[in-house]
Formats: structure tokens, sequence, C-alpha cells
């Protein structure tokens, strides 16, 4: 099952994008379902159809649903929610701000994500296109399983020991409410059978980011701080789309000949920042881009030549290997900025931190007991050495 997600700065075209994509896939014969992850949901303002929490049928071979976070929040956490809303309520906040308090960061994201997956396994789409927010909350979105999931599987059996030694004695001496054994059931369930599958799915080769820039400074600018910080979370990239490119007849104009001159400086500097991925164009329309038949034009014209749901480029990944006496871990990094880039190794874990992301990265058993020599930036990856205590 092919999973795609579209994400950019706002305003770019996201929705556009994902939709043309999923109406040229599906009328090529493709079981294609494409859902809106942003919380202003505007898909159903593309396809001009009310859509809703549960799966649309659009045309033949083509779903689309607007995923609900609050209504997921309620189905994946359940009793975790209930617990601290009677906690928050207690403490004499008003009901409505306590249910505003129990969504903890990055709920609504990683519920989002956890709907995505339940379609992906139920058997019943060839492809998945999911239309992403603006990219800082699309990196949230990515990049939370994994940090969630380490960071849960860590706390649950502390906290789980220490509730049952002191919940029995705490009763009695508080009134505070506490979690009871079916709380940790669902804590355990979220980060064992929910949270560890979907970080496996978004890090599959069947899963691909792709950009949507348009010929503007700062929107290729965010893009390639996105493109670095996804390789960070070992999340691959497949394409970029640039859109709204102007039609050549528009060159003939005298008011748009610099911009032509613009548009065409910034489509090679797009393709040389992020190469080796291929940059679609899209071309920019005369009218919005609405409705089932304009979307399948914009979509043919967007995939004219390739298929929608092919894995149209593929990114290196990280790799352990021995290096003389030394080991390397060589970690994708296009575009990273040494000046913000940080490594330390703590225990058996490598931490990288580039921006305002970090990631802590399991050594291999043979490299865990080493100790970090070096660590440089080479074209765009980064390698770090280690090697053991005592030699040179």
């Amino acid at each position: 099952m092919r999973l795609v997600l579209y994400t950019g700065k706002g305003g770019v075209g996201k929705t556009t994008t994902a939709a043309a994509t999923a109406v040229c896939a599906a009328r090529r014969g493709r079981r294609t379902l494409v859902a809106s992850a942003d919380a202003a949901h505007s898909l159903g303002d593309v396809f001009e159809r009310r859509l809703g929490p549960a799966p649309v049928t659009l045309a033949s071979g083509l779903d689309a649903v607007e995923i609900d976070a609050r209504v997921e929040v309620r189905r994946y956490w359940g009793r975790i929610e209930s617990f601290l809303v009677e906690f928050f309520r207690h403490q004499g906040i008003e009901p409505v701000v306590a249910e505003e308090l129990a969504l903890l960061p990055g709920a609504e994201e990683v519920t989002a994500l956890l709907a995505v997956e339940e379609f992906a396994v139920s058997g019943g789409y060839d492809l998945i296109v999911l239309d992403c927010a603006p990219t800082d909350a699309t990196l949230r979105l990515v990049t939370l399983p994994d940090v969630a999931q380490k960071s849960l599987r860590v706390l649950l059996p502390l906290v789980r020991m220490l509730a049952g030694v002191t919940a029995p004695i705490a009763r009695r001496l508080v009134e505070v409410p506490l979690p009871d054994a079916r709380v940790f059931g669902d804590v355990d369930e979220l980060v064992n059978r929910q949270l560890r599958p979907l970080a496996e799915r978004l890090t599959d080769r069947q899963t691909s980011v792709r950009l949507v820039v348009t010929p503007e400074r700062m929107v290729i600018d965010e893009s390639r701080r996105a493109w670095t910080e996804l390789a960070l979370f070992d999340v691959g990239c497949d394409a970029i789309v640039l859109n709204r490119v102007l039609p050549p007849e528009a060159g003939r104009e005298d008011f748009f000949r610099d911009w032509m001159r613009v548009q065409e400086d910034r489509r090679r500097e797009v393709e040389a920042l992020f190469a080796p991925h291929p940059v679609l164009c899209a071309p920019m329309r005369s009218d919005e881009v609405t409705g089932l038949e304009r979307l399948a034009t914009h979509g043919e014209a967007l995939f004219a030549g390739v298929e929608p749901e092919a894995v149209l480029s593929t990114a290196p990944r990280v790799v352990f290997r021995r290096d003389g006496d030394a080991y390397l871990a060589v970690v994708p990094l296009p575009g990273a900025d040494p000046a913000q880039l940080e490594v330390a190794k703590v225990e058996d874990e490598l931490t990288i931190t580039t921006g305002l992301r970090r990631r802590s990265l399991k050594l291999p058993r043979r490299m865990a007991s080493l100790v970090l020599e070096a660590a440089r930036l080479d074209g765009t990856s980064l390698k770090v050495r280690l090697r053991r205590a005592g030699t040179t």
C-alpha cells in the first residue's frame, strides 16, 4: 500500500495538488483515498462536496475523508482523556477548559495518523494521499510517533510501578483522581500496538512526502529546512511540486516578462537544491482548480509521463558501517546548516539536533560501547565516527 503526504508553506496549493493526485490515480485504475489531516479542512471545498470523518465515494475508485482529530482522540485515547478531564476538573477548572487541557501536545497529530494507518491496513486502497497541514505542523505529525513511542516506552513501566505501590495508600489520603489499571492498559496499547507500527509505516519505502513550493524565496527556504528535518527522522521525500508556474505565453506580455525570468531562475534553483529528486511543474490556471474535471486536467498535466502513485525517487537512509578500526554512522541531512547542528552520544544512542528537531538513534550493539570521536558534514550526509575508548 502506497502512502503519499503533501505539505508545504501555507497557501502554496497543497490541498489542490493532493486532490489532483488522487483524481489522476483513480482515473488510472488505482483504488484511492484522499484524506485531510489539516485542522483547517478545505478538501471538501476543492471537490465541491461536503466531507466528514467517514470516507465518501466521489467517483469510481476515489474516496475522500476529512479526519476529525477530536473524534479520533476519543477513539484512541479513550480512558486516558477521561482521566485527564476528571483530574483537571477536580482542580476547579471549568469543564470546557478541562477538555481542552486533556488534549496533550501532539495528541491530535498522532491520532490523525492512527486513523490513516487504520485505512492503510484495511486493504481497501492501493494509494492513500494525505493532505497535511503547513510545514511545521507536518513535521510534528511525522516525527511524533517516533518521539512519543520512545518516551512513553521508558516512562510507562516506571509510572505504572509507582502507581501500583502508592495508589492504594494515596486514595485513602487524598481525593485527587488517580489512574487505574484500565488507563495504563490504554497507554500500553497506544505505545506497543499503535505507535510502533505507525512509526514503521512512516519510514517504510512505500511512504513518501512531497513538498509543494512556489517560485518564491521564503517558500523555497522553508521547504529546504523541512527536507533536512524529514531526512533526520528517516522519512523519505520522493518529489518536489513547483506549483503556479506561469505558462510560456505569459512571457509575451510586458508585465510578466520579468516574472518569467525570475521564475526560470527559481526553477533551476529548486532543481539544484533538491537534487536528485524530480521537480514536477504544475501550471498556473486561469481559474480555481475545483471539481472533479478540473482536478483531473490538473493531475494529468502534473503527472504527464509518470504514475502518481510511483516512488519517483529514493533517498539514502541511515547506514552503520566499519571504517578500519573504527565505525561510521552515516545520516542523510541534505541542506543542513552546520551552525545549527549538534551531535552527542548518550549511552547507547546517538543524539542529533538540527534547528528545532532532535532525534535519538539507537546504535547497533557493537557500536553502543564506543566513544564519539568526530562528526562532520560531508556533502548531504552527516558522518559520525566512533571508536573504542583508549584507541587512536
